[in-house]
């Protein structure tokens, strides 16, 4: 595995080892030690993945305190353009956001630490995203950012959007938990 800075304070980009053979493909997305050696300090308790249709919009997602978790993010199937907001008011990084091309060609990761919204564009049929997070889900901590309320060119101009993630308000309207 090899580990990159990002624009965003925390943020990590990983390069995965692809083994692919006559069987097919393996590839580790974890390992303790060797995160804890990129300084990546973070105990994943609760896993899940989405399928999505080509053009989905998902997110931008987070979770308040004490429910807020760093999340490691993959594709195993297809591809999407990911997309990490920046929502610690004192971060360096306040608003910014990054946008990085996940697939399972590639063997990109993302790392995103706590206070960092999430989100990601579909860019193929059957995309499979898996998501791993420190702190197991909860309703009554989860939050969002309105996906076009920040700048961000998601390249389509009639996307899949579901109703919960519509309703989100925009960076500037929302109240941000995040310190």
């Amino acid at each position: 595995m090899e580990f990159y800075e990002t624009e965003i304070k925390d943020a990590k980009l990983i390069k995965c080892n692809i083994f692919k053979d006559v069987r097919g493909v393996f590839c580790k997305t974890f390992n303790k030690n060797i995160f804890e050696t990129a300084r990546i300090h973070t105990e994943i308790q609760e896993s899940y993945y989405s399928i999505s249709k080509k053009d989905v919009i998902r997110g931008m997602h987070f979770q308040i305190p004490p429910y807020d978790h760093d999340k490691i993010v993959y594709v195993t199937n297809g591809k999407i353009l990911d997309v990490v907001l920046d929502i610690r008011k004192s971060s360096p990084t306040y608003k910014k956001y990054i946008s990085i091309e996940l697939s399972d060609e590639n063997g990109l990761m993302l790392f995103i630490p706590k206070g960092c919204a999430h989100g990601f564009r579909s860019l193929e049929d059957n995309t499979m995203v898996v998501y791993n997070v420190s702190t197991v889900y909860s309703s009554e901590h989860d939050c969002g950012v309105k996906y076009d309320s920040f700048g961000m060119d998601w390249g389509i101009k009639n996307p899949i959007i579901s109703e919960r993630d519509m309703s989100f308000q925009s960076i500037d309207e929302m109240n941000l938990y995040m310190k």
